[in-house]
């Protein structure tokens, strides 16, 4: 049992070093065991890649049976101070070349070398790894080393005990010049309680404590309850219309920033799509103001600039509709249609875009008219940013399809590309401002 000090400064004192202890205690001790972990994973790494390394340069070696290369490649180790031996078996286990530190018995590598792995004995560390020619196991690279982790983990608790003493008496200094500034406001208090106790008569107490300080302080504080307890149903009241206010207030501010929200995503999605027309356009007219030729024929040039004229109104009419920035709601506007123009006008905008990227496109239509009730200029912005987004995240000169299919069940369309694709997790959200 902890014989706590009768005064609360006393107190004070005692529970800030006891928390600064524990603390620094479980710090340490986390420390020392996350020092412990990354020194094992580091050295495992390194040995690990080291033996892969002699495996890759020795299996010439082995397969040509030349072990004096082995022995000139393996002396190489020499450069590593913490590698003790080394050694280079045949794939039936026999010893091939091998390379000792020193002559001690700490620097020998053993007849056979065992199941690849890495193993941990005491203060060091053996690192066996295949040698692998075709897929093929030619050989064994094996790899003893000092570990050093009893000594590296004794150095860092020398250093972290000692900073958990600095600590501790930074934390006896800092608690000793504040418990007076925590405690004497308090005992001031008490004095100012004690002149409004003699005027005023309060039936209510709280429990008595062992503290002399606190003691007085729950004597005025009883005194003063039965006046707060008139003056709370009052703040009660009050707090309570308040709260409804601030409901109806944080409704309004929220519809408001939804709305807010819905017309930034909306505006970025116009930008997005107000540009795709615009391409085909400048194209048609640079086209227009060539030299006639063979193969240009102007009315259907100018029926594409009408297509894509008529997808900019619509696109500006959707900029003038206020009600759809605010309630992000798309209006559709549906009539007889031929599923071939709307995929048509999508290529129409996207085509320049993906010559500028340098890929092909495959259209794969049916012969068949495939007459449905639709929104022409809808459908045709749906697959114009599928084919955008196709040729954006596609590298260079990659190849782009849209193939459209149908039988009893329905139409199906089918854009697919070479390029990066998309993750599965982001297929229900990546498309939702489009």
């Amino acid at each position: 049992m902890i014989a706590w000090p009768e005064s609360l400064r006393g107190r004070v004192v005692l529970v800030v070093l006891m928390a600064t202890f524990i603390a620094l205690t479980v710090a340490t001790a986390a420390l020392a065991l996350y020092d412990a972990r990354s020194y094992r994973q580091a050295v495992t790494s390194d040995l690990s890649t080291q033996a892969e390394i002699l495996a890759r340069t020795n299996a010439p070696a082995l397969a040509f049976d030349d072990p004096q290369a082995a022995h000139e490649n393996l002396a190489l180790m020499h450069d590593r101070p913490a590698i003790l031996a080394a050694g280079l078996y045949k794939s039936a286990g026999d010893l091939f070349a091998s390379y000792s530190r020193d002559s001690s018995p700490d620097a020998s590598v053993p007849a056979m070398p065992g199941a690849a792995g890495v193993y941990i004995e005491g203060d060091q560390i053996w690192v066996v790894k295949p040698v692998m020619e075709n897929r093929e196991q030619v050989g064994t690279v094996l790899l003893r080393a000092r570990y050093g982790l009893g000594e590296r983990l004794a150095n860092y608790l020398v250093i972290l005990v000692a900073v958990m003493l600095a600590s501790l008496c930074v934390a006896l200094l800092v608690s000793s010049f504040l418990q007076a500034r925590v405690t004497n406001p308090i005992l001031s208090f008490t004095d100012v309680v004690r002149q409004v106790m003699k005027r005023r008569d309060f039936s209510l107490r709280v429990a008595q404590t062992d503290t002399r300080e606190l003691d007085v302080l729950v004597d005025a504080f009883n005194e003063m309850l039965a006046e707060v307890g008139r003056q709370t149903e009052a703040l009660a009241e009050t707090n309570r219309s308040l709260q409804k206010e601030t409901v109806e207030r944080r409704g309004a501010e929220n519809a408001l920033r939804i709305a807010d929200r819905h017309k930034d995503e909306f505006l970025a999605t116009l930008a997005h799509e107000l540009r795709n027309p615009l391409a085909p356009l400048f194209n048609g007219m640079a086209l227009l103001k060539m030299p006639p030729r063979a193969g240009i024929e102007p009315d259907k040039i100018l029926d594409m600039m009408q297509r894509q004229i008529r997808q900019m109104v619509r696109l500006i009419d959707d900029l003038l509709d206020v009600s759809r920035i605010a309630t992000n709601k798309l209006v559709l506007r549906k009539s007889a249609m031929d599923l071939a123009g709307a995929v048509n006008s999508a290529v129409e905008t996207v085509g320049p875009f993906i010559q500028e990227r340098g890929h092909t496109l495959d259209v794969r239509l049916p012969a068949d008219p495939v007459l449905m009730e639709g929104d022409a200029t809808r459908l045709a912005q749906v697959f114009a940013n599928l084919l955008h987004n196709a040729a954006k995240f596609t590298a260079p000169g990659g190849h782009i399809a849209v193939e459209v299919t149908h039988d009893a069940r329905g139409v199906t369309i089918t854009v697919t590309d070479n390029g990066i694709g998309i993750a599965a997790s982001m297929l229900t959200r990546v498309f939702g401002l489009f």
